[in-house]
């Protein structure tokens, strides 16, 4: 049995508060990494390269040569946001983040060929540049993912009060919540793979001694995001098909007022119809 007008006026409501709380969260996403200067937005990032001891213990000299890459420009970490990536050294904290860039991606190679060779051009394998080709395009579409979910919910908080009078705006603004839900799982996702593939990668050369460590802070606030809009467009969803839009009060009022109307034609006094039984008995 379908609900009613006011079981659809506070889903709708709902919905519009689950919108209102993934603003927070996705906001910390976007501008996670950006600044040096705080060190609550430096703490969060998709991922951190760990390059402090990039030279095996089992090298020998391998201190003296870690120390020497170090003299020569590379930093002991590189922390990954969604616009710049930020580096620095563990005894000092962050020194230095990029500029933020419109659909940024993260290509470590190039960071530190110019760190520690001056920016001369090297040749990369045909399946390294395969693997930076792939890591472009899931950062870029991440990031326009990212972008268009949160521009969307924040609109959503204040359409979605409109769906109370008419299942025509349900299904508008349904479909639009779909979209959003799907754009922020996909971004969610595409995160998670690059961070955990990144890690797994990483840590597997042996050539080579990197860590990678994945930024929880920012998978609980994406993934938290992500999952609010997910359960909101579900609300929408159940206004579509379940529950009644809030019109009745129109009809009853002027069911009440006609049948208000029609005692007034009808009731008259007595000393009335007894006139009127008169003229016409005359």
């Amino acid at each position: 049995m379908a609900s009613g007008p006011n079981t659809r006026r506070n889903t709708a409501i709902a919905a519009s508060v689950l919108y209102f709380l993934t603003i927070p969260f996705l906001i910390l996403v976007l501008i996670g990494n950006t600044r040096m200067s705080s060190s609550v937005l430096t703490d969060i990032y998709f991922f951190k390269l760990d390059v402090s001891q990039i030279i095996p213990i089992a090298v020998a000299n391998s201190n003296l040569l870690n120390s020497v890459a170090r003299s020569l420009g590379l930093h002991d970490f590189y922390s990954v946001g969604l616009w710049n990536f930020c580096e620095g050294y563990n005894d000092e904290g962050v020194t230095y983040c990029s500029t933020p860039t419109q659909f940024y991606w993260f290509n470590p190679v190039e960071i530190l060929v110019s760190e520690l060779l001056a920016g001369a051009k090297i040749a990369l394998p045909s399946q390294v540049e395969t693997i930076l080709t792939l890591l472009r395009i899931g950062s870029q579409v991440m990031y326009g993912c990212f972008m268009a979910g949160t521009v969307v919910n924040f609109v959503l908080i204040f359409a979605s009060p409109l769906v109370i009078r008419t299942r025509w705006f349900t299904l508008l603004f349904g479909a639009i919540a779909l979209g959003s839900a799907v754009v922020l799982v996909v971004a969610a996702v595409i995160a998670t793979v690059i961070s955990v593939a990144a890690k797994i990668a990483l840590t597997a050369q042996d050539q080579l001694n990197l860590q990678a460590v994945i930024g929880v802070k920012m998978f609980v606030f994406m993934w938290i995001g992500a999952v609010f809009t997910v359960v909101a467009f579900l609300l929408h969803a159940g206004m579509a098909c379940c529950c009644k839009p809030n019109r009745a009060p129109r009809h009853s009022e002027s069911h009440r007022d006609s049948s208000e109307e029609k005692p007034s034609k009808v009731a008259l006094p007595s000393f009335v119809r007894r006139r009127r039984g008169a003229a016409a008995a005359s």
